[in-house]
């Protein structure tokens, strides 16, 4: 490859606004690949939890006993465990206070699981809108960078009686540039959003499918006062 034309030796010549953009995308494309890993790690640790969980509370042990266990751990912080910590807890409050079965309490006890549900949605989705955001922005960031780089090739042959292609290659392939950063920035960070999204919306739903199920065990506990 002709020396220059290569990568590094077009960024460095090129204007600064063209400079500039492309270090906008750099540091787009860093922090959305370290959050991309965090949120990896989180929702793994995430459908752990809720299948160790699952596992526990469908095996039939006693659920104070799994409450005891559960308080104070990372599992009570998280999906399922966190749904039945709050509810349990809830329901402990209640205890010896109601005689007979009562729709107040049961939807007092649902409540406080929909809070525990709706902190559990907020901790999915944190952050996910910065990477909707590299990912939709970050061509545009891009071309705007190539426009501007091709903008200057050709001005910069007005005072040339006669132009080749040898006199323009660099300029137009310095603004191309721009434009690959921000497919680069871009990409990972959509297929990112779309998988993680995905991800929150099924432990979502499994979270909420046990809120209904536990909530029918808790009125059957009611009823048979």
């Amino acid at each position: 490859m002709n020396a220059n034309l290569s990568i590094l030796h077009l960024i460095t010549g090129a204007s600064l606004p063209v400079q500039l953009i492309l270090l906008i995308l750099l540091v787009a494309s860093v922090a959305s690949w370290t959050l991309m890993l965090r949120k990896g790690r989180e929702f793994k640790q995430a459908r752990w939890a809720m299948d160790q969980f699952e596992g526990d509370f469908w095996s039939g042990g006693d659920l104070q006993a799994l409450y005891d266990r559960l308080v104070g751990t990372v599992e009570a912080d998280l999906c399922g465990g966190a749904i039945f910590v709050a509810g349990y807890k809830r329901l402990q409050d209640h205890n010896g206070a109601m005689v007979h079965a009562s729709a107040d309490t049961l939807e007092d006890i649902r409540r406080a699981m929909r809070v525990a549900l709706n902190r559990q949605s907020d901790r999915f989705e944190n952050h996910l809108t910065f990477l909707a955001t590299v990912g939709s922005i970050s061509p545009y960031v891009g071309l705007f960078g190539t426009v501007w780089g091709i903008m200057n090739a050709f001005i910069s042959l007005g005072n040339i009686s006669q132009a080749t292609l040898a006199m323009v290659a660099p300029g137009i392939a310095e603004a191309l540039i721009a434009t690959a950063v921000g497919l680069f920035a871009a990409i990972p960070a959509v297929v990112a959003y779309n998988r993680f999204t995905n991800d929150a919306e099924r432990l979502l739903g499994r979270c909420d499918n046990f809120l209904e199920e536990f909530s029918g065990i808790i009125q059957r506990q009611l009823q048979a006062r």
